[in-house]
């Protein structure tokens, strides 16, 4: 049955083409779309990343996932075609994002203890581990549904400064829901890694295909085990505020080539 699974998925994702792909928006925590001109399925490597390739109309398209640490200007990907390879260059643009300040009672989730440095040491492999995965098969879409219902209560990027500490930029949108609220398979994966995280809390991560991964967190349930395959709109897990989290919400993360990219070019929340 997961061989028939595999191809199937395998089918659907070089039959389809434009509207499956994530909107273009090459900055700092986006994608870029590069046009490939080949006839033959190639491999494609940004910053010696494999890169998730669709089939299109006119050959095939790499998407490309931009680090939100990448410097604006000329960047490239090495596309392997049999015993051949050539380079192709795509401009990244200058993005801004706005400042964001929390306040948290808990001041060891901003200062953490020499005991909770070692536990986030710990984490942070795991959680790269899970984000560096790479199966051939690629995704049925890249066209997602939304994963719970809410306001947009943190946008991707922000910089972040807690109880007056800059911190890393947010890497992902948060999605204000109440507790107990359902979060769902935004589309066909695989779970790769379930736990309970210091500042993620309770977390979830689905593997799409192709370097393809999101991450769902602060939950307060998790209704999956690793291994098991959830269909687009299956439930996976409830709203929560586990972690490092002033009230209920999701963290939604999604994750190209090892580099969290902005869930909204993924589909669009609108202003809700």
């Amino acid at each position: 049955m997961q061989v028939f699974l595999l191809g199937l998925l395998l089918w659907a994702s070089n039959s389809f083409a434009g509207p499956l792909l994530p909107k273009a928006d090459a900055r700092p925590g986006g994608v870029a779309l590069v046009t490939l001109n080949t006839a033959v399925m190639p491999e494609v490597y940004y910053d010696n990343h494999r890169v998730l390739v669709r089939k299109s109309a006119d050959g095939y398209v790499a998407v490309v996932g931009i680090p939100l640490s990448a410097k604006p200007g000329v960047h490239s990907v090495d596309v392997h075609v049999a015993n051949e390879t050539s380079t192709l260059s795509f401009q990244v643009r200058d993005a801004e994002y706005e400042t964001q300040h929390i306040t948290l009672k808990d001041q060891r989730k901003v200062e953490p203890s020499k005991r909770d440095l070692i536990r986030i040491e710990k984490e942070s492999k795991e959680i790269a581990t899970a984000l560096a995965r790479w199966t051939d098969v690629a995704p049925p879409t890249t066209a997602f549904a939304a994963p719970t219902q809410g306001r947009l209560s943190s946008s991707f990027g922000l910089r972040r400064v807690f109880n007056g500490q800059p911190r890393k930029p947010h890497s992902g949108l948060d999605i204000a829901a109440p507790e107990g609220a359902p979060v769902l398979a935004p589309a066909t994966g695989m779970v790769v890694a379930v736990g309970d995280y210091f500042f993620n809390g309770n977390t979830i991560f689905l593997d799409h295909g192709q370097g393809l991964i999101t991450m769902y967190c602060h939950l307060s349930k998790i209704d999956v085990k690793v291994g098991k395959v959830v269909s687009q709109g299956e439930l996976i897990g409830a709203v929560g505020h586990t972690g490092r989290a002033t009230g209920a919400h999701l963290h939604w993360g999604v994750g190209l080539n090892r580099a969290f990219v902005d869930p909204r070019l993924f589909l669009d929340l609108g202003d809700s």
